[in-house]
């Protein structure tokens, strides 16, 4: 647990704040613009693309609520199952991701496939312009710091790729622990693997499920969206870990 070496400073140098738990899709990192994950993957599949095409390719997808549109996912009766489970369950995960993108007009054949493949290697991601910087400076502070996170896959070779992993002390995924933000169990494994208590830390995410963390008393700040590799809004929570929410 975070210490602080006197009352005087507590109160006017920490805010009340012992360590900081981050999402990763939408707070850390994002995932390479939609147009480039489909180039690359029908390139996989052996096709080379227009411009013109692969625009096309990626608006049809992302009209489907591809992860990172921001559109609602169009979820059919065929792979419901599979979506209500998806960060349970790495091959759930797998298939429900497949079939959002394989229904959007243009697909063609393994496409769905090899652009599932790019969502889940390292190499399809990119950190904010201020993920680095503000975990720098929190680990510098001496701030503990969790990766809580609904997903069924691994995050950590990404979070590798992104030089960002040295950073995180404990490991909160969804698929590993059994539960999903913003069920209250996650937050309470985050604050147990830490090691402090549950009003005393600072929930840092981009959804209403990030939330879910102030049922167990936590502080939670919420960022807005931003495009791959921009700022995204990290740099406050530098002072609210100092002033408090």
């Amino acid at each position: 647990m975070h210490q602080d070496s006197s009352p005087g400073e507590y109160e006017e140098g920490r805010g009340g704040v012992d360590a900081v738990l981050f999402d990763f899709h939408g707070t850390l990192a994002q995932l390479e613009p939609l147009t480039r994950s489909v180039s690359l993957a029908a390139e996989a599949c052996g096709k080379r693309l227009s411009p013109l095409a692969v625009t096309a390719l990626a608006d049809a997808i992302g009209a489907q609520g591809w992860l990172g549109s921001g559109m609602e996912p169009r979820v059919r009766p065929n792979f419901a199952d599979a979506w209500a489970d998806r960060d349970l369950d790495e091959e759930a995960h797998r298939e429900a991701f497949t079939a959002l993108a394989a229904q959007a007009h243009g697909v063609f054949e393994g496409l769905a496939e090899a652009l599932y493949d790019r969502l889940a290697s390292p190499q399809g991601w990119v950190s904010y312009a201020d993920t680095l910087a503000t975990l720098v400076s929190l680990k510098a502070q001496g701030y503990p710091i969790a990766l809580v996170s609904n997903i069924g896959f691994d995050a950590r070779p990404v979070l590798r790729y992104l030089g960002i992993d040295r950073f995180i002390d404990a490991w909160v995924l969804s698929y590993e622990v059994g539960y999903c933000k913003p069920d209250e169990k996650i937050f309470y494994a985050a604050c147990h693997a830490l090691d402090v208590e549950p009003g005393r830390v600072l929930m840092v995410g981009d959804s209403i499920a990030d939330a879910g963390a102030s049922r167990i008393g936590a502080r939670c700040y919420l960022l807005p969206h931003a495009e791959a590799g921009r700022a995204v809004g990290l740099d406050a929570v530098l002072k609210l870990v100092r002033t408090g929410c």
